[in-house]
């Protein structure tokens, strides 16, 4: 691969469950590259088995970097994880002219391939109060007060999403301005050719295969990992399917066949969400789940060419 003229990512994305490490690895195989998850998920290395993070297998049969190299206790967001994967993308194009990128996680995805809007900073406490709000108000009156404050976000973010609500409003509140005239959708230069693969499969295929995730997560000892995060349930990493379910059940709000079906729903939600996202960018070249590799390596080799 050394004879390419210039640089490339291959991102593999799609919805949960649907395959994504796999094919990442028989690529990464194939090149002899190496894998920079884009899961924001499998950062945080006290959540192996509700993210569904790759096995030792897996890991060893290609280099992986952004996997579990966090705690829950540690601050890592999406700007931080800009700069450090293009950081690292840079390093690994030294070695090899071509780095697969993997991950559920659009906005993480965007953040490699074109960048991320520019945010000033606010004060924390603007956060942290809204926070409170949330907690003892619920959602509603943050989405009423995004509303009057920023109609554009209002219609265009993930309205449900109290994360996405809180941090629009924390731009509208500690800047004066709305969170949307932040959002240039200008793209940044990179030294790389980005090349978009699209893993995806009929709903109902889609569903199953997370239903039966759900019930291996739960017999590799997903509520024995959960248990022992119950005491940072507050932290932002745990506002996630898988947990938030089981600290309820904990907590004595639901039985756990309840929380069970809530993940598999919650899931299969988020999944829904995920392929929402990423519909919306044209350049994503989509293939069946079941797709042969060697295919999808044609592919890629028609775009290098």
């Amino acid at each position: 691969m050394s004879k390419l003229s210039q640089n490339y990512v291959i991102t593999i994305v799609g919805p949960t469950a649907i395959g994504k490490t796999a094919l990442s690895i028989k690529l990464a195989q194939h090149y002899s590259s190496e894998i920079v998850s884009a899961d924001s998920r499998q950062f945080f290395k006290e959540m192996a088995i509700g993210t569904a993070v790759p096995s030792q297998e897996e890991l060893s049969a290609a280099p992986h970097h952004f996997i579990q190299h966090k705690s829950v206790k540690e601050s890592f967001n999406v700007g931080d994880f800009e700069r450090d994967a293009i950081s690292k993308i840079e390093e690994l194009h030294q070695k090899n002219p071509i780095v697969v990128v993997a991950g559920g996680s659009g906005l993480y995805v965007k953040a490699v391939t074109n960048g991320l809007d520019y945010f000033p900073e606010v004060d924390s406490n603007i956060r942290t109060t809204l926070n409170l709000q949330f907690e003892t108000e619920g959602l509603i009156p943050l989405q009423e007060q995004l509303k009057n404050l920023d109609p554009i976000s209002y219609n265009t973010i993930a309205i449900d999403n109290p994360k996405r609500v809180i941090r629009a409003l924390e731009i509208c509140i500690g800047t004066g301005l709305p969170y949307s005239s932040f959002l240039t959708n200008s793209e940044k230069n990179r030294a790389f050719k980005t090349i978009k693969i699209g893993l995806n499969a009929e709903r109902a295929i889609i569903y199953d295969r997370i239903n039966q995730r759900v019930d291996l997560m739960i017999e590799n000892g997903l509520l024995e990992e959960a248990k022992a995060m119950l005491p940072y349930k507050n932290l932002n990493a745990l506002n996630t399917v898988g947990y938030k379910e089981l600290f309820a059940y904990f907590e004595g709000e639901s039985t756990l066949e309840f929380a069970i079906s809530e993940i598999k729903k919650n899931t299969r939600r988020f999944a829904k969400r995920q392929l929402t996202w990423f519909r919306k960018d044209n350049s994503i070249t989509w293939f069946d789940y079941e797709t042969d590799v060697d295919a999808i390596i044609n592919y890629v080799n028609l775009q290098i060419d």
